[in-house]
This record gives structure tokens, C-alpha cells and sequence, in this order.
């Protein structure tokens, strides 16, 4: 592999590191909270926490009551799955609660 290979993948590591260390050093404490929840209560899935949160929303049974802002956490849940598909990561391998 020539020197120029090289540097590319690593210049694309960087990029992706800086985005992603960029990205959770905006995250609010609400943001770092549902990470944290995601990974402790949910198996490290989105999709039961946004249940619960769906569930609750509409007087169904839920599993866990978060937060009285549960529209707020569903649209900061949905944000941060979709930053975690788009650059292949779990946002709770990076997150610890201040």
C-alpha cells in the first residue's frame, strides 16, 4: 500500500473521530441521560425506550417514566439514533453523565 493510501484512511479516521467527538461534546445533560438510559434499562437499543415514551404519551402500560417532556426526549432520541446509523457508533461508548 503507497504512503498516500495510508494517509487517506487515516485523514477519514479523523474526520469521522472529529465528528463524532464533535457531536458528543454538544450533546445537552437531557441528550446524555437517554444515552445512558439507552445502554443501563434498554439493552442498548432505542427502540423499547421510544416505545415506552410512545406508549406513555397515549395512557398505554410503559416500563420506565423518564421525564414529564416526553416529546422533547423522543425528538432528542430520534436525533441521536439517526447520528449513530449515520457514522456507525454507539453514542454510550462516549457518553458519561457529568
Amino acid at each position: 500500500m503507497d504512503e498516500l493510501s495510508v494517509n487517506s484512511k487515516k485523514d477519514g479516521k479523523t474526520r469521522v473521530n472529529k465528528v463524532l467527538s464533535d457531536f458528543v461534546d454538544r450533546l445537552s445533560d437531557e441528550h446524555r441521560m437517554l444515552v445512558v438510559l439507552k445502554a443501563q434499562l434498554y439493552g442498548g437499543t432505542w427502540e423499547p425506550m421510544l416505545d415506552d415514551l410512545k406508549n406513555r404519551l397515549v395512557g398505554k402500560p410503559y416500563i420506565f417514566k423518564l421525564v414529564n417532556r416526553i416529546k422533547d426526549d423522543i425528538e432528542r432520541i430520534q436525533q441521536m439514533q439517526n447520528f449513530e446509523e449515520e457514522q456507525n457508533v454507539d453514542l454510550a461508548d462516549y457518553v458519561e453523565l457529568p
